[in-house]
């Protein structure tokens, strides 16, 4: 290989260029780069300040407080309910209640506090999943009524845990024994069907409100509106200073027609035994009114359930329980519990053959235990034995089916039909409380229109004794003998006297309402009446039984029993003239007749007059009271008012008073 040859000076063969790190122009570049980046940032840190401290400083530094302001709810307690006399039937009472701040929550943390408070993890997180869609300062109310033990979990985990805050919550506390359970029904969250219903448009998820009986119906008036405290807090979520408080609004007080003292005897008569027919526990309903306003006096149900439980989550046991039961407590017996009234609905036969001309008060029959109608023999009840001849007055004495078999055929559909619908059958009576059914009075359009065939003729006998398709509750019984006692003014049942009243008002011959009243009182106070244990002491008492069949003597014996499924009903009023109240009471499924009923009526109609007299002697001793301290002022010389105007106005004090039943002119009970 030969190489080039190589230049013995080597100075010659360097660049004239300088070498690049001695270049002074590639410096400069690089130091007018940092330069200007310097510039920059400098520049947009400056115009940050500027927007800080100058532009929107407000803005900024309510952004920055929100960030230790925490916004605690201060639930409202909602409005007491109180009986006519002003005595708290439901009322309020302190407790603590567990939220978590969702702003600060973590779904680690989820399991843990589940744990911690014996909480169902997965129902847990639903709810937080649940209130996805609300703003971040809606808290979740995860428990109530917390207990020892649960608010030492939560002080204890406070550190691990600050999203968990306690608040304070008033909470309903409802009489006990499922007293009044079903007319005040119970409050509870708000679901996800009724927040897609436009009832409650105006709620939010996580509302308590009233689920059930007055609670649901009256319940914007009894909620309230909540209230707001705002407080520092640390990074720890520890409480530093309270800044702010907007107390919260309590929901406004209600108060019932109820009459405590009616309640408790018509509770304790449902729950009594009846050692005569072995029953332990009677399941049915009773309902009290005062025919001259329609306000209700008193309203039971049975079974009945405690509300209590339900004023706070209740537990799955306990809704098992209710829910898995036969006789459905949750079912309010007296307005929606639709039943054949049975001979209950003979006076309204009575009262539609009369008022239509089909019959007189002497049109009379033969009963020989049955009559043969429209090609088929109607037993009477006392069958194989009958009543002989008899007319208005002893068929409804004596209850005598053969009788108002015939009325009714005489009478026809379209007459029994017209004045059922006007005392109120066949729909709904207008009570202010929810779900209320309105019964079946059967017509040849109703039939038409239901089953899409004619009326036969063969089927208005079994609707004259209150069987076949008829079907009333125990409130629309009530308000129907309530407008007849009163000679034809039906008016709105009512729980709230200060709810509007529309009367239905029908010109009803008088000599006819008579004959109905007299024979309805002959069934309590004469020999051979079916409602004799209804009698009262010195009191007028109108009644009439009933005893409905739910299945036919042919069924039972089909099936291995010995006699037919029954109801029993009673209806009564009193005085017969100038009525103050009436009351029917409903056993289902009862083994034994209409008579069986009666009782249960009759107390708590001796509890009213009871209770009137008692009020009376008060009012007295009152007024003579006055009337000695007016005369000792007398003798001494002191000025002082008339006896007289002193007397009148303790009258008008004490009819206005706590403890009165009705208006100040209730009159006088009539003297048998």
């Amino acid at each position: 290989m030969i190489l080039p040859p190589v230049d013995p000076d080597p100075e010659v063969q360097l660049s004239d260029k300088p070498r690049l790190r001695d270049d002074t122009r590639f410096a400069a570049g690089k130091i007018a780069i940092f330069q200007y980046g310097a510039v920059a940032i400098f520049l947009f840190l400056i115009s940050g300040f500027w927007k800080l401290q100058v532009q929107n400083p407000e803005f900024y530094d309510e952004r920055a407080q929100a960030n230790s302001i925490k916004s605690v709810p201060i639930l409202a307690p909602r409005g007491r309910i109180l009986d006519r006399d002003g005595r708290v039937i439901v009322d309020n009472h302190s407790s603590f209640s567990l939220i978590l701040a969702r702003e600060s929550v973590k779904e680690e943390h989820l399991k843990p506090i589940a744990q911690g408070l014996d909480l169902d993890y997965n129902d847990l997180q639903a709810k937080v999943r649940r209130f996805k869609s609300q703003p971040k300062y809606v808290p979740i109310v995860i428990k109530e009524e917390l207990t020892p033990a649960d608010l030492s979990f939560v002080d204890s985990h406070h550190d691990f845990f600050p999203e968990l805050v306690l608040i304070q919550a008033q909470r309903r506390l409802y009489p006990q024994n499922g007293m009044l359970a079903h007319v005040i029904g119970y409050t509870g969250e708000i679901s996800e069907e009724e927040l897609d219903s436009p009832e409650f448009a105006k709620y939010d998820q996580g509302d308590v409100i009233g689920k059930f009986g007055i609670e649901r119906e009256y319940n914007d008036q009894l909620m309230g509106v909540d209230g707001q405290r705002q407080v520092v807090v640390d990074n720890r979520g520890q409480v530093r200073q309270v800044i702010g408080n907007k107390p919260a609004i309590p929901g406004k007080d209600i108060q019932l027609t109820i009459d405590l003292d009616l309640q408790v005897v018509a509770e304790l008569a449902m729950d009594s035994p009846s050692q005569e027919l072995h029953v332990e526990h009677k399941t049915g309903a009773v309902v009290a009114l005062d025919p001259r306003t329609g306000q209700v006096l008193a309203m039971v149900s049975r079974p009945t359930f405690d509300a209590n439980k339900f004023a706070v989550r209740i537990k799955s046991k306990d809704w098992q329980e209710i829910t898995e039961n036969p006789d459905h407590p949750l079912m309010n017996k007296a307005i929606q519990d639709q039943q054949p009234p049975g001979s209950t609905f003979k006076p309204f036969t009575a009262l539609a053959g009369l008022e239509s001309g089909a019959i007189d008060d002497q049109f009379s029959v033969n009963c020989s235990g049955g009559v043969a109608l429209y090609g088929r023999f109607q037993k009477c009840w006392v069958y194989p034995r009958g009543h002989g001849r008899i007319s208005l007055h002893r068929g409804i004495v004596d209850s005598c089916d053969v009788y108002f078999y015939t009325v009714g055929a005489k009478t026809g559909i379209d007459n029994l039909a017209f004045y059922g619908d006007l005392v109120g059958f066949g729909h709904p009576t207008g009570i202010d409380l929810p779900h209320e059914a309105g019964g079946v009075m059967p017509s040849a359009p109703w039939k038409l229109h239901n089953f899409r065939q004619k009326w036969y003729a063969g089927e208005t006998p079994s609707v004259a004794i209150g069987q076949g398709a008829l079907t009333a509750t125990p409130l629309q019984l009530a308000r129907a003998l309530a407008g007849l006692s009163v000679g034809g003014v039906w008016h709105r049942p009512r729980l709230v006297a200060t709810q509007p009243d529309k009367p239905v008002e029908w010109k009803l011959d008088p000599d006819h309402v008579k004959d109905i009243i007299d024979g309805m009182y002959g069934v309590v106070n004469e020999p051979g009446g079916t409602g004799v244990r209804a009698k009262l002491p010195n009191i007028q008492v109108c009644g009439k039984t009933g005893t409905a069949q739910l299945t036919s003597e042919d069924y039972a014996k089909a099936n291995g029993r010995k006699t037919s499924e029954d109801n029993a009903w009673f209806e009564a009023f009193a005085p017969c003239q100038s009525p103050e109240i009436v009351v029917v009471a409903l056993l289902e499924h009862f083994p034994g007749h209409g008579q069986y009923a009666a009782p249960i009526v009759r107390d708590v109609m001796k509890a009213y007059f009871d209770k009137k007299e008692r009020l009376q002697v008060e009012l007295r001793q009152k007024e003579e009271e006055a009337a000695r301290k007016l005369a000792a002022a007398t003798t001494l010389g002191l000025p002082g008012a008339p006896v007289s105007s002193v007397a009148s106005r303790t009258s008008v004090d004490s009819s206005t008073a706590p403890g009165t039943i009705g208006s100040a002119d209730v009159d006088e009970p009539k003297q048998q």
